[in-house]
C-alpha cells in the first residue's frame, strides 16, 4: 500500500530509502548512546561533559525527525523501532555502568566518527538520486562534525 508516492524513479527511491533508513538508525542510536553516557559520566569534568552530551542528544533527536520526515515525504515509512535501530546502527557497543569523563569523551569521539563516515557515504550515494536528501545529509554531517571537533578538543 502506497499512501505517498515519490516522484523519484524506483531505482533512485531504493537508494535514497536505504540511506535515509540508515541515517535514522544511526541518529536514534547516537541519541541513546549520548544519553546513556550522560547519565553515567563521572570525573573532574563531569559538568562540562554532562552538558555537552545533552547537546548531542538534542541534535540527534531533531535530525532523526528530519530524516524520518524526509523518508515519509518520499513515501517510505521510517522505522525507528529499537530492534531496527540495534541492527542498523553503525555505532559500536556503549560501556555500561559509570564512565570516566575521559572515556566518555573517547566513546563519543568514536560514535560521532562512525556516524560521520556513514553520513559521508550517504552524501555520495544520494548525489544523483536525490539532491534534496543529499542536502539533508550534508547539513546533518556539518553539525555532527562540529560536535566531533568539540569532543576531540575535550581530550586534547
Amino acid at each position: 500500500m502506497y499512501v505517498v508516492k515519490s516522484s523519484l524513479s524506483d531505482v533512485d527511491l531504493k537508494t535514497v530509502a536505504e540511506a535515509l533508513q540508515g541515517a535514522l538508525a544511526d541518529l536514534v542510536d547516537l541519541a541513546l548512546v549520548a544519553k546513556q553516557i550522560h547519565w553515567n559520566v563521572v570525573g573532574p569534568r563531569f559538568r562540562s561533559v554532562h552538558t555537552q552530551l545533552d547537546e548531542v542528544v538534542d541534535f540527534a533527536r531533531v535530525h532523526s525527525d528530519t530524516v524520518a520526515e524526509r523518508a515519509a515525504a518520499l513515501g517510505v515509512p521510517p522505522d525507528g523501532r529499537a530492534a531496527t535501530v540495534a541492527v542498523g546502527s553503525g555505532i559500536g557497543v556503549t560501556p555500561e555502568g559509570w564512565v570516566d569523563d575521559s572515556a566518555a569523551v573517547g566513546t563519543l569521539v568514536e560514535a560521532l566518527g562512525a556516524v560521520i563516515a556513514r553520513m559521508r557515504e550517504r552524501i555520495r550515494a544520494t548525489g544523483e538520486a536525490d539532491p534534496v536528501s543529499q542536502d539533508v545529509f550534508v547539513r546533518i554531517t556539518a553539525g555532527l562534525e562540529k560536535q566531533h571537533w568539540m569532543f576531540q578538543a575535550e581530550n586534547g
